[in-house]
């Protein structure tokens, strides 16, 4: 059983660098994947209100807790409040709801998922009759201060972002009361984010990376988007140190001291991903998968529609 290492937050608190992703993980498979998760040493465990799929996480969790194998204590359970929950007053009815479907008190890291809102209610994706999904307008300055509410009730220990940019968290630091303690992006070696990571780490921001894979399973992937697992001088790297191209790219960010939660329903994968702490890259290796970079954005939300990419607060308008 491999134990990841952690990195220590700017409240003290101290975060799994890698954990076990959950979204697109099918019902009747996550919970599975959860229970082999924490068999094999995972700690840290990602999730979030719209993936659907919290109910069947706090199952699997519920039963580690209570069979012994691991106390509460010892894990560190990531949520994210979605975007039809941006009125302050509503951020806590959506942790509630998340609480309830994990069976816990409280989780240990609760982030704002994008930093724009959706039309107010509980249908998760609300569309007009072309498709496409409704927005609001309320400031996430608004938002944060319903994460700030759940975080002084006790129900979130720390409280941070999720696709925010440079220019969202700099105005998230001036008006926040309490401070957001990890951003988490999009990051992978065709989109390694150097500045925004530069940026989050200056500010005492750590970085986590989701779909540090390439995300091969994406539902809307399109015949000859390039497939990171398959980069050729990535292989030669894996061949080296005689681990898979999935390890090399979760060890990439573990030596960045980026946290990485990689997905995955199958438990052999689910072992593989943590068993990246034996060997380390080199910094001629290291630069050359940072060379691969070339903007490529897996996550856009383009197919939810013009009023969310038009979006006053859609984060990907700027460089980073």
């Amino acid at each position: 059983m491999a134990l990841s290492k952690t990195i220590t937050l700017s409240n003290g608190y101290n975060l799994p660098l890698v954990g076990l992703g959950t979204w697109k993980s099918a019902p009747g498979q996550v919970y599975e994947a959860v229970k082999a998760a924490i068999d094999l040493g995972y700690r840290h465990i990602d999730c979030a209100f719209a993936y659907g799929n919290e109910n069947e996480v706090g199952k699997a969790l519920s039963e580690v807790i209570a069979s012994g194998k691991v106390r509460r204590d010892e894990l560190f359970i990531t949520s994210k409040l979605w975007n039809t929950y941006h009125k302050r007053e509503r951020v806590q009815l959506c942790l509630d709801k998340t609480l309830t479907a994990l069976q816990l008190d409280y989780v240990d890291l609760y982030l704002i998922h994008w930093p724009f809102g959706y039309q107010e209610g509980d249908v998760t994706f609300p569309r007009n009759e072309k498709g496409e999904v409704l927005v609001s307008d309320i400031d996430y300055l608004e938002t944060y201060q319903g994460m700030e509410d759940v975080a002084k009730a006790g129900k979130a220990k720390s409280i941070g972002l999720s696709n925010f940019n440079s220019e969202q968290i700099t105005n998230v630091l001036k008006h926040a009361t309490i401070k957001p303690v990890v951003n988490q992006v999009e990051c992978h070696p065709y989109l390694n984010q150097k500045r925004l990571i530069e940026f989050c780490q200056k500010n005492g921001i750590v970085v986590t990376a989701y779909s540090p894979l390439g995300s091969p399973d994406r539902p809307f992937a399109k015949p000859g988007d390039p497939s990171l697992l398959d980069d050729p001088r990535l292989k030669t790297i894996a061949d080296k140190y005689g681990k898979t191209s999935a390890q090399i790219l979760i060890r990439f960010q573990v030596q960045r001291n980026v946290v990485v939660i990689p997905k995955s329903v199958t438990p052999s994968r689910i072992a593989s991903n943590i068993d990246v702490f034996d060997f380390e890259l080199s910094n001629e290796e290291m630069a050359t998968i940072e060379s691969f970079d070339n903007g490529f954005r897996l996550i856009n939300l383009k197919a939810n529609g013009p009023h969310v990419y038009e979006h006053k607060y859609y984060p990907f308008n700027i460089p980073f």
